[in-house]
């Protein structure tokens, strides 16, 4: 399924794609694409890629904290429809990801996971996800992966379609999204109630 849904999103958004692309180096240049390596199966590195939203940072600037300020009108545009994400789509092709499960988080968090959390890993991670759906930038981090834990513990295909049902709506009903500061890291929250709305 989730090779012939991104074969089949590919060849439909094919021209979306293209104008994004156009779109991103008129504006602001190349490169069109965001390049990071991030954990994948078994918290196997991999080159994700993405539409880019945002400008290199300045010399006085530190790449953390000025997403906000480093955000172009573009990239806020591409993050708030998810549409920045249409690249990930030849990732599920190729295996490394799939269209649901949990997102990829950068390398630097692998070592602050505990067992319990690094269990996101057992699962390739995904375009979207449970916290992609559920408020994920009103959830501290340690929600987010308590979700993402939830996520593979009640798993289902079931859950699997409302999740992809949700994401195309998510884009009408959430504001800004922004990136994610590092302070986040150390706020290991609870679950919020939120899988049941979702089941």
């Amino acid at each position: 399924m989730d090779v012939v849904g991104a074969a089949l999103l590919l060849v439909l958004l094919s021209p979306v794609i293209a104008v994004i692309a156009m779109a991103i180096l008129m504006t602001s240049g190349g490169p069109v694409l965001f390049r990071q390596v991030r954990p994948g199966l078994h918290g196997e590195p991999f080159t994700l890629h993405k539409f880019r939203t945002m400008r290199d940072p300045r010399p006085d600037e530190e790449a953390w904290t000025t997403d906000e300020v480093r955000t172009t009108r573009l990239g806020r545009f591409l993050r708030r429809t998810s549409l920045d994400e249409l690249p990930e789509l030849t990732l599920v092709l190729t295996g490394r990801m799939s269209l649901v499960g949990p997102r990829p988080l950068v390398m630097e968090y692998l070592p602050r996971y505990s067992a319990r959390h690094a269990r996101r890993h057992d699962v390739r991670p995904g375009i979207t996800g449970l916290t992609q759906v559920s408020g994920r930038r009103s959830l501290t981090f340690g929600q987010r992966l308590d979700l993402d834990v939830s996520y593979l513990d009640n798993w289902s295909l079931w859950l699997d379609l409302k999740i992809l049902l949700r994401t195309v709506a998510e884009p009408f009903r959430r504001g800004e999204i922004v990136g994610q500061t590092p302070a986040e890291v150390d706020d290991i929250g609870l679950v919020p109630p939120v899988l049941e709305r979702i089941r």
